[in-house]
């Protein structure tokens, strides 16, 4: 059974929803950033207090599957801006990657978290290359290429127009201010 967990964005949150999922006494055949897949299938009781013990640190256990699938392509988006490879477009990435139309689920998106998937990539893409920019010695223009940029001078338009400042000006901070993935 594929059970999908809001917030669980990094290796040490997999590592806490995982112990949860053992302490309730269900078998994790696979954990990954945002979904967990259990052998079991849950009764009301089990998931009623499995739902409670991930809220406690955080998380949320999605039974809608209009938030089930919001998810499921915040995590896809995640991914798209992690690619190290060539990256495809970004509708066609979405579409084939969840099986569906690029304008339902750009619809749906939406309407559920009030922004446009474009709009969230471009706002990850900047929280990822603010990410690099504090703990890496890339350059600007390898980060931009890193992150599918055509040219660095897109990376450093979209970059200001977003938090106000150049890459150069942001690197050179005390306070670098980013914001977690889980609140994007």
């Amino acid at each position: 059974m594929k059970l999908l967990i809001k917030n669980m964005v990094c290796p040490r949150c997999i590592s806490a929803a995982k112990d949860i999922l053992v302490s309730e006494g269900l078998t994790v055949k696979s954990i990954s950033l945002g979904e967990a897949e259990i052998e079991e299938d849950l009764i009301d009781e089990q998931r009623t207090s499995l739902a409670d013990k991930l809220q406690g640190i955080g998380f949320e256990l999605l039974d809608d599957p209009r938030s089930q699938l919001v998810e499921q392509i915040r995590i896809a988006v995640q991914q798209w801006v992690r690619m190290n490879e060539e990256r495809p477009k970004l509708s066609d990435y979405l579409s084939c990657h969840l099986n569906k139309d690029y304008s339902t689920l750009s619809k749906l998106f939406s309407e559920v978290r009030g922004i446009t998937i474009e709009r969230f990539s471009i706002l990850h893409r900047i929280e990822y290359a603010k990410e690099l920019l504090c703990y890496s010695q890339l350059a600007t223009s390898e980060i931009a290429y890193r992150l599918g940029y055509s040219s660095p001078a897109h990376l450093s338009s979209q970059f200001k127009q977003v938090t106000g400042m150049t890459p150069k000006v942001f690197r050179e901070l005390e306070n670098h201010d980013r914001v977690s993935l889980d609140a994007l």
